[in-house]
């Protein structure tokens, strides 16, 4: 008898999320058990032999076995590159806001 491990694959776009529970044999993949997990047939776009997998928020290698309880993550390409936007935003003379601000003493 070979040992099962249970775990989920999550994905998620702005308009759907969807996270679907499995059992596979210990020792999978996670590109593996991304594939068996059939989550290609809710997200055609999906390249599930290039894109980025994470355990957690946690990026991992492909061919890493995740353990009982994990939930396997694919991540979706960025739209832009977050250091190139600082860059343009500090070349047109912006700020970025991040919280706090001024304090009123009032």
């Amino acid at each position: 008898m070979t040992a099962k491990t249970s775990i989920e694959v999550a994905y998620a776009t702005p308009e759907k999320q969807v996270i679907l529970e499995l059992e596979i044999e210990a020792g999978t993949t996670v590109r593996a058990a991304v594939k068996q997990s059939g989550i290609d047939k809710h997200f055609l776009e999906i390249d599930l032999d290039n894109c980025e997998l994470g355990i957690f928020s946690k990026v991992v290698a492909p061919d890493y076995e995740p353990g009982d309880g994990d939930r396997i993550e694919i991540y979706r390409p960025l739209i832009a590159d977050p250091k190139e936007i600082r860059r343009q935003r500090a070349a047109m003379g912006l700020k970025t806001k991040k919280g706090g601000g001024a304090i009123n003493p009032d």
